[in-house]
């Protein structure tokens, strides 16, 4: 009794300001501890979604190379059956090979010639009669395409940049708009569109002006489906990559924070039909976190600086091919 009245006392006695202060950090340690356990448990312990409640078939994108084809793979792996989307009707059909080994008994596939950077009215209007009455549950819009190596601004031709545009918005945005009446018709659906750290993880990335522009139309043209459409079951979702080891990337080997494309495509299964946006490869989020706490101008010089030596090399290669 004597110990409670002297801790009482004694606590009459601090400063307002230090009681205040003591409080507001454990609130910001209880925080912080909720964060880390809530970041834990979603990352590694919550299960993800049966995708076949969503329906039988998936519709993706930029399915022939990368992260498309991966996730091609890892649907079938699921029992989806398929429809691949791209511009080359070979690699159309080596993929449809490939995700019908992958599953035993075999899936159903359909491949949808379209290029995107070209008749991109023709292509879709194929992919509505491609799609017509089949059970359509989720729409994986992958195909994009970037710089083939760093410049500035000034630098971008007219090609480059009209492909950067209609590929990355416009092609997504009509695509999304062919596959989304099926999904409100049956009530269910989930979009996932990827993203790109360029955009969102980072503040700037310079010397990459447009195609991190055009995949910030893709963020916040995803979070906008997610509102408009969550009370009509239908889950949409733009998912936040950082570097993958793709040819678009052009990162050949994987490491522990560069994945395969595969590896990738597994993460991100698990995430679809949740947040609006997520960070599927779990190393990512910790480096998201990490840049979240360093100043924005220190991360814009040592981009900046990264992208320079990038377009140098890029010039270089140039001038080698024109050499030979």
């Amino acid at each position: 009794m004597a110990a409670s009245c002297s801790f009482h006392h004694h606590l009459q006695t601090l400063p307002t300001w230090l009681i205040l202060a003591a409080a507001v950090g454990v609130l910001a340690l209880l925080r912080l501890s909720f964060a880390a356990l809530s970041w834990a448990f979603v990352t590694f312990l919550r299960p993800g979604k049966d995708l076949r409640r969503y329906g039988s078939w998936a519709v993706v994108t930029g399915s022939t190379d990368g992260i498309g084809r991966a996730f091609a793979l890892q649907l079938a792996r699921r029992g989806l059956n398929l429809v691949l989307v791209g511009r080359s009707p070979d690699k159309l059909r080596d993929v449809a090979d490939a995700v019908r080994a992958a599953r035993d008994p075999p899936i159903r596939v359909e491949t949808v010639v379209v290029d995107l950077a070209g008749d991109l009215a023709d292509g879709v209007a194929r992919l509505r009669t491609a799609i017509q009455g089949l059970d359509v549950g989720i729409l994986v819009n992958n195909a994009g395409v970037s710089y083939p190596y760093a410049r500035f601004f000034h630098e971008v031709d007219e090609e480059l940049m009209g492909n950067l545009i209609k590929v990355n918005v416009e092609g997504v945005t009509r695509i999304t708009q062919a596959v989304l009446p099926g999904m409100l018709e049956r009530k269910r659906g989930a979009i996932v569109n990827i993203g790109s750290g360029a955009a969102i993880v980072i503040p700037s990335d310079p010397l990459y002006a447009v195609y991190a522009a055009t995949k910030a139309y893709i963020d916040q043209f995803s979070r906008c489906l997610y509102v408009e459409y969550k009370g009509k079951g239908i889950d949409v979702q733009c998912q936040v990559p950082l570097y993958v080891a793709t040819k678009m990337a052009s990162i050949r080997k994987s490491s522990f924070i560069v994945p395969s494309a595969d590896t990738y495509a597994r993460a991100a299964l698990r995430w679809i039909g949740y947040e609006p946006r997520c960070t599927p490869y779990w190393p990512h989020s910790l480096i998201w976190c990490l840049l979240s706490v360093i100043p924005e101008s220190a991360i814009d010089q040592w981009r900046l600086g990264f992208c320079i030596n990038v377009r140098k090399r890029g010039q270089l290669k140039d001038a080698k091919k024109k050499e030979s």
